[in-house]
């Protein structure tokens, strides 16, 4: 579906061998909140070695948005290490911070965010217009990108010409424009039907696959997390337990949800 590279070169987001992607140790976030302390992340260890479709899955409140926050590098732990792509989030500037996440992670958001005034191939271009990046190039990848993606046809409407699902298809070629290592979709179908949430799923776990990327989604759904290959389960701020989706269906993944969180 997707060429990963055209030129016989290693990808520019791709990892040394044996790096991986993600890489968290004892991660402690707190808030405070007037005279209350929130505790939304309480020694959260997730190690992902490869590339895959993953899930991070977990009810409201679990510290599911909390740990893609940082997992983004848009926010900081309290306490522990946050290694994406071989590197501690810690000891970058905010000038390395903001060229790491336009670079190393791609973010597929519920809301599409997708710029109202801009065509859907310059909605794919924009962060790498806004790097400087040149222009040829990047009409280039974006016309490919959209193509594998079946949005080709669409590159010159505006968002409110596509439908929800091609607004997706489109924010997804924009995260995938520099081939990070590492994409993050939060709920990324939270805005779809059933139909489309299904298309969506099966995409992502085909870009993961062809692309040799990571992709890891935030999810309360167990329809969602049955396409991953493995789903990590949050509660309360900390990793539960991990599941290993292959083999089982939506009916098989709930029950060990269930079952997971269940256990004292």
């Amino acid at each position: 579906m997707l060429a990963t590279h055209t030129n016989g070169d290693r990808p520019a987001g791709a990892l040394q061998p044996g790096t991986p992607v993600i890489d968290c140790r004892g991660v402690h976030k707190r808030y405070h909140l007037a005279e209350e302390t929130v505790h939304a992340l309480r020694g959260v260890d997730l190690v992902i070695p490869e590339p895959g479709f993953y899930a991070i899955m977990g009810a409201s409140g679990s510290g599911k948005s909390t740990l893609m926050h940082l997992l983004a590098a848009l926010d900081t732990p309290d306490e522990g290490s946050v290694r994406i792509a071989g590197r501690e989030l810690a000891q970058l500037s905010d000038s390395e911070l903001t060229l790491f996440r336009r670079k190393q992670i791609g973010i597929v958001f519920q809301q599409f965010n997708l710029i109202p005034t801009l065509t859907a191939i310059q909605n794919v271009e924009l962060p790498g217009m806004l790097a400087g990046e040149d222009a040829g190039t990047l009409r280039a990848r974006a016309k490919e990108l959209m193509a594998a993606l079946g949005v080709g046809h669409r590159e010159g409407h505006r968002p409110d010409a596509l439908s929800g699902g091609e607004q997706q298809r489109v924010a997804i070629a924009r995260a995938l424009l520099f081939r990070p290592p590492l994409i993050l979709a939060d709920e990324p179908t939270g805005n779809l039907d059933s139909k489309s949430s299904d298309r969506l799923w099966r995409l992502l776990g085909d870009v993961a696959r062809e692309q040799k990327t990571t992709i890891v989604m935030v999810t309360h759904e167990p329809a969602a997390a049955v396409h991953c290959r493995r789903v990590y389960v949050l509660q309360d701020g900390r990793v539960k337990g991990v599941m290993e989706v292959e083999g089982l269906d939506v009916g098989g993944v709930a029950a060990r949800y269930q079952h997971l969180v269940a256990a004292s």
